[in-house]
């Protein structure tokens, strides 16, 4: 056992390193380490200087105590969020987004799973007890969030949902370019007779997706037959056998969602018709599920960039900058496959 010299008292072996440590080891003031881990160092340290302060902080398992930059700055760094998505393929890809943006500045999300307006209310009021320095409102699927009273009292953002109202600063996926870039997939390859199968009305994205794709066909001076369908397979099954069945059967179908895509391409198999020979049909969402499985060309659903893109104008606004009430899109990716013929 080491002892402290002149005392014969066993030396702390596990004593917590501060920046004092990492100066000593890097040859650097105390001011420097400081300059440098918290980002602030360009133009004032050297990158010598600085690649040795990492490097020693590293070595040494250095950690900066965030109780005591708290009590300097005045913030927690910590961004609270309330969603009724923590997982999945769709909205657990904007917590994913988020989470990794957050990191990158030093911050930690606290993200409470709420399902309902009165318990979204009891969580914003939860996290602002923590003394959160933003929030974020993440529902989990584009809809309508009129905010209230509380989510004013530090800076908040509305991810993949709109206030009606337009007062607050909303980050979405545009929906209408997406249904747009659906559409030319099929106008693009030569397809001019397309029926489009949407969601359900009361769905936000599916009167946005409905606009994107009527302003497609206007490009090219035509029209399409528009069908009210629905989100599932049984959905587009049911919708596609219809479409396939009549006399004047489309050589393109734009489709509601991946799902609905399946549905189509299932009844399109039991009719002997064959995709993309005879029929070419396009999906939305990039279902991980179903998408690559079925070689389908679709428009994907950015919810990680939207993810970044929220706490990126989350941590701004925290630093004093203003939040523009309004949406900001993220576009929608494109992604072809297989399911696409040219006519």
């Amino acid at each position: 056992m080491r002892t402290t010299p002149g005392t014969g008292r066993a030396a702390p072996t596990n004593r917590r390193i501060t920046s004092y440590d990492v100066a000593r080891a890097a040859g650097v003031s105390r001011s420097a380490v400081s300059l440098v881990l918290n980002g602030r160092a360009d133009g004032v340290i050297s990158a010598e200087n600085q690649h040795a302060v990492r490097a020693a902080a590293k070595r040494l398992g250095y950690r900066p105590n965030r109780v005591a930059r708290s009590l300097r700055d005045r913030r927690t760094h910590l961004l609270g969020v309330v969603t009724d998505v923590t997982s999945g393929p769709y909205g657990g890809g904007m917590i994913t987004g988020a989470t990794i943006r957050a990191a990158e500045s030093d911050h930690l999300l606290l993200v409470m799973d709420a399902r309902g307006r009165q318990q979204d209310e009891e969580a914003i009021g939860a996290l602002l007890a923590r003394q959160v320095d933003g929030l974020i409102i993440a529902p989990g699927s584009l809809c309508e969030w009129r905010p209230g009273e509380a989510f004013g009292q530090v800076p908040g953002i509305l991810l993949d949902a709109t206030d009606p109202d337009g007062r607050a600063t909303c980050v979405v996926s545009d929906e209408v370019g997406g249904g747009h870039a659906a559409t030319r997939l099929l106008l693009d390859a030569g397809h001019r007779d397309i029926a489009l199968l949407t969601g359900l009305p009361a769905q936000v994205a599916t009167g946005r997706r409905l606009a994107g794709h009527e302003l497609a066909m206007s490009e090219v001076g035509g029209a399409c037959r528009v069908i009210t369908c629905g989100w599932d397979i049984d959905d587009g099954l049911r919708e596609g056998a219809r479409l396939l069945d009549g006399p004047d059967r489309p050589t393109g179908i734009v489709c509601a969602n991946d799902r609905v895509a399946a549905g189509v391409m299932l009844a399109a198999a039991r009719a002997g018709v064959d995709v993309p020979g005879e029929l070419s049909v396009v999906g939305y969402d990039d279902d991980p599920s179903i998408a690559a499985q079925l070689d389908l060309s679709t428009i994907g659903l950015p919810h990680r960039a939207m993810g970044e893109r929220a706490v990126e104008l989350l941590l701004a606004a925290i630093a004093g900058q203003r939040l523009e009430p309004g949406e900001l899109l993220v576009p929608a990716p494109v992604v072809e496959r297989g399911s696409v013929r040219a006519r």
